[in-house]
């Protein structure tokens, strides 16, 4: 009747298969909450894109109607481009950081459960 108490499922298994469990879970669980199509792929990559494109065209219309406007010494669009696309690039990469950190936030709570 005093059967031994078994042992959690984890506590024999090998760290890779561990690991390997880990990102399947971590897999399924994108595909749980994105589509899996080429065009849901295309759409966070345009996402990135946007970030720097939108900045970068809004420079390049305001520096334009700035020299148009205001005639001076420096060109404003090419000013304000550059400005753009230094705005847009820092954006990225405060999303892709953010992202990042979240995906890593998540595997330590996982490594923390085990």
């Amino acid at each position: 009747m005093n059967e031994p108490e078994k042992s959690r499922p984890s506590a024999g298994v090998p760290d890779l298969a561990r690991e390997v469990g880990r990102k399947e879970t971590r897999r399924l669980k994108g595909k749980r909450h994105k589509p899996g199509s080429v065009l849901a792929g295309l759409g966070m990559f345009g996402v990135v894109g946007w970030s720097i494109v939108l900045p970068t065209l809004a420079g390049a219309a305001l520096g334009a109607w700035i020299d148009r406007h205001y005639s001076g010494q420096y060109s404003w669009t090419l000013m304000l481009v550059g400005l753009g696309v230094i705005l847009g690039c820092l954006s990225a990469w405060y999303w892709i950081d953010r992202e990042q950190r979240e995906i890593e936030r998540e595997e330590e709570k996982k490594k923390n459960h085990e």
